[in-house]
């Protein structure tokens, strides 16, 4: 048992030792989460020759601008036909 702890059967003894079993657990799966990150960043680009290689970027067309109200006085009025 742990020695800081006279009372283990207490709620508040039982909640303290399940507090830091949980956090022992999320540093460990943490630290081992960091160690495999570092060792994919070392191992993937060493295998990207079997990844294609991206198309590029067809430039799209640029539609036109309209400012003079039309589409939405077209929008107004399909709106209110449907009333």
């Amino acid at each position: 048992m742990i020695p800081l702890i006279a009372a283990t059967d207490s709620v508040v003894a039982q909640g303290f030792i399940l507090m830091l079993t949980g956090m022992g657990a999320v540093y460990l799966f943490l630290t081992i989460l960091i160690f495999v990150m570092k060792g994919a960043a070392k191992v993937v680009p060493k295998l990207a020759f079997m990844l294609p290689d991206p198309e590029p970027a067809k430039p799209k067309a640029a539609a036109p601008k309209t400012d003079d109200g039309a589409s939405i006085a077209l929008a107004i009025a399909a709106a209110l036909r449907r009333r």
